[in-house]
């Protein structure tokens, strides 16, 4: 009976839940700044009789309370937008030049919005509680997550939940991982301090855009040479940057790149291979150095019991067939920071489909989502949570 109860409210709520994703996506907020995406939200639970409460600056917290004492489930939503220009071409475009929802996190606050429209028609069906975190600032390091944790949103909860629209899967399937899903991510920042002089006395420096090169080729066999094969790894040089003047060799030069694996224990490793590299090389050619490490996100590492959990609901929803075990991805999210606190797991719902042209990645100007997946994600976080509840 409440399965059905569930189909029906979400049928007559899924244009709702399509016109708030619309309404973010063409009003949205970078990290941190998610001022007006806080009082949408806000506004909206209230309209349903719950009580939201800001949190986290920009953050929004709200229990959704069953008809008797039980555990407590939560559901993250992400909130924050990207500095890209929307070249989606739809009506609901970004109105905000230079920002975009190019990540499917328009979607992520809309299923979560659309969870509490099914769960609060529900809440005599059910014991315990489920909160709703709608996460500020999960594009910009080190994340919103431990800002939310800080204040208390993992107080009491017992599992948690999260999902994120994913476009490489086809609308209709859901993909998750038991154990490792996503991984750690580190940013370096190697400045190279040489000597710059004129371009026609290159004897008379020390050539940092020289050294910056040598360096770069060097990066780029630790993984294939100093980590175990069997260990999922990936350095990736993002910026090579250096002088002002065709006929000037700077003083310096700067490297960025990223580190992504699963283990700690590979990620120091490599970093105490960046290090010995750009030491040798530096005192090859006479420069010398400056390091420097930034922590991001920790890998995502899923609860076995959860999944199973997510996974029994995405075969009531969408078949056997369409419940993908997905391998890990090299992308990351602070969600992992929540999972370190309490049991939990995070899954992909699909998005892509070829025939309504959804073909482009996450963080392409041209990112959309096919809204059908929408409705998947509605159903199964709900089933999923209440079967967490029971």
């Amino acid at each position: 009976m409440v399965n059905d109860e569930i189909n029906n409210l979400i049928a007559t709520k899924f244009d709702e839940v399509v016109a708030l994703r619309r309404r973010f996506h063409e009003f949205p907020e970078i990290s941190g700044k998610e001022f007006i995406t806080q009082q949408t939200i806000m506004k909206d639970l209230q309209k349903m009789g719950l009580e939201p409460q800001p949190i986290a600056d920009t953050g929004v917290i709200v229990n959704i309370r069953g008809n008797r004492p039980g555990k407590t489930v939560a559901i993250r939503a992400d909130m924050d937008a990207l500095p890209i220009h929307d070249e989606c071409g739809h009506s609901y475009q970004s109105q905000l030049q230079g920002v975009c929802h190019a990540c499917g996190h328009d979607g992520h606050m809309a299923i979560a919005l659309g969870v509490a429209r099914v769960l609060q028609q529900l809440k005599n069906d059910f014991a315990g509680e489920v909160r709703l975190l709608f996460q500020p600032s999960e594009e910009a390091a080190p994340g919103g997550a431990g800002d939310l944790i800080e204040a208390g949103a993992l107080a009491g909860v017992d599992y948690i939940i999260g999902a994120h629209l994913w476009q490489p899967l086809q609308t209709g399937t859901i993909g998750i991982a038991r154990g490792k899903m996503l991984a750690a991510v580190n940013k370096f920042t190697i400045k190279i301090l040489g000597k710059g002089g004129h371009g026609s006395l290159p004897h008379q420096t020390v050539d940092p855009i020289l050294v910056a090169t040598q360096l770069a080729l060097a990066l780029h066999t630790i993984v294939s040479r100093n980590i175990d094969p069997l260990e999922a790894a990936v350095l990736s040089l993002g910026m090579i940057k250096a002088g002002d003047a065709f006929n000037i060799i700077p003083d310096t030069a700067v490297i960025e790149g990223t580190v992504r694996c699963f283990e700690q224990g590979v990620m120091d490793s490599i970093f105490q291979r960046i290090d010995d590299l750009a030491k040798g090389i530096c005192a090859a050619y006479g420069a010398s150095y400056q390091l420097e490490r930034r922590q991001g996100p920790s890998a995502l590492k899923n609860t076995p019991e959860v999944v199973s959990f997510i996974q029994a609901a995405g075969r009531e929803v969408l078949g056997q067939e369409n419940v993908i075990e997905v391998q890990p991805v090299m992308i990351s999210d602070d969600y992992a920071l929540y999972l370190h606190k309490v049991a939990g797991a995070y899954f992909f719902v699909g998005c892509g489909n070829k025939e309504k042209g959804i073909i482009y990645p996450h963080h392409h100007p041209k990112f959309d989502i096919d809204e059908t997946g929408l409705k998947y994600g509605v159903e199964i976080m709900t089933r999923a949570a209440l079967k967490l509840l029971a």
